[in-house]
């Protein structure tokens, strides 16, 4: 694909033309001091020092690659979400009868519980998280955090008191202005690049997520907009200087997934509605349908393609990723995308099925295929 000599095509601000959605695989150290940890054979201080550690060797690795933001790689947490929900206030961590189901395998057994009035503290210890990743690297530190909708999404009404919450609206009301209070707090702590994650924007569009709502009481069409609400809540708070993106999937845990279908339903909505200001969305199987969603793409949001797999350590065809960013740049200026991988590789701290090298690898050949069509 011939690089346009019209437009600067190079992003001074994230997301950038190179970019990844935020976990890495844990690595073996990691591992083993997590287990030591539960065993209560290693402290709490002496574990913090060892994730210090492995989080500066993965940020390195990073800069050496060549990705203008870096993560930590969600190195602190458990799960790419629950470990920022259940450190909300009133927020209760509870043990469930089963997992998540995904395509042949179930999640661990535990959830976030609604026990109190829903709010935001200085004392989240995502913050210190982030703390430490900036002053870790010089590149853009980026902070991967869940939408406030992955807290109601999976458990619906039965996830929240009912005696505090009799009514949903306050509901949606106090978690939209703690996120709101979350985004603050993390621009006073330095950020200026903020993801949400949140699968629900994908699990939209398929027939039995949304058989699954209704099933519960759930109108899907009215959910997706209380959702929209909340987000916007938040965002509209964001300084001009903070880029705030949303990342969707239709899961990912060790290399399974939950939903299928293509962004039709929803894309219109999500690039026109959602107020953020790039979409990091799957595109690496025919699961997620064609790039004409893309023509919904208003002008100043940009799309992270992601073409790359995480569920596999089979490395892409170069050629073939740029055929596939060719195909898309039918539907959306080609200066408003980007390209990453679909998932992290580690939504978990189980991992995808895929070796740290193959990880590697797969981060190595984005920033060089970005550097062929964008520049820079």
């Amino acid at each position: 694909m011939p690089q346009s000599n019209e437009q600067n095509l190079v992003r001074k601000r994230p997301p950038f033309r190179a970019d990844m959605v935020g976990s890495l695989l844990r690595t073996a150290a990691l591992r083993d001091a997590r287990a030591q940890h539960e065993k209560g054979e290693l402290s709490p201080a002496a574990l913090r020092e060892i994730e210090d550690s492995e989080i500066r060797k993965i940020v390195k690795r990073q800069e050496d690659i060549g990705l203008q933001a870096v993560t930590d790689g969600e190195f602190r947490r458990s799960w790419w979400h629950y470990d920022f929900l259940w450190n909300l206030e009133g927020i209760t961590r509870i043990k469930l009868e089963k997992g998540i189901q995904f395509a042949g395998v179930q999640t661990r057994a535990e959830s976030p519980q609604v026990t109190g009035k829903i709010g935001f503290s200085a004392k989240h210890p995502h913050l210190e998280h982030f703390r430490f990743l900036k002053g870790a690297t010089g590149r853009v530190a980026k902070m991967t955090i869940p939408s406030p909708s992955m807290l109601h999404y999976r458990g619906g009404r039965k996830q929240i008191n009912a005696g505090l919450y009799p009514d949903l609206d306050e509901y949606y009301a106090d978690l939209a202005a703690a996120y709101a209070k979350a985004v603050q707090a993390f621009y006073d702590a330095g950020c200026r690049y903020l993801q949400l994650d949140d699968t629900s924007l994908s699990y939209f569009c398929d027939a039995g997520q949304r058989r699954m709502l209704q099933e519960r009481g759930d109108d899907p069409d009215q959910l997706i907009r209380r959702y929209k609400e909340m987000i916007n809540t938040a965002t509209k708070v964001r300084p001009a200087d903070m880029t705030i993106t949303t990342h969707t999937c239709r899961g990912n845990f060790m290399s399974t997934h939950v939903a299928s279908g293509g962004y039709d339903p929803v894309a219109k909505f999500i690039f026109e509605e959602i107020d953020v200001d790039g979409y990091f969305m799957e595109w690496d199987d025919e699961r997620s349908g064609g790039f004409e969603p893309l023509r919904h793409l208003p002008k100043g949001k940009l799309v992270v393609l992601g073409l790359v797999t995480t569920k596999t350590g089979t490395l892409e065809n170069k050629d073939e990723i740029k055929r596939r960013i060719e195909s898309a740049a039918k539907f959306a200026p080609l200066d408003q995308l980007c390209l990453s991988p679909q998932c992290g590789f580690a939504s978990t701290e189980e991992g995808n099925k895929l070796a740290e090298d193959e990880q590697w690898r797969k981060l190595e050949m984005i920033v060089a295929i970005a550097r062929e069509i964008w520049g820079g």
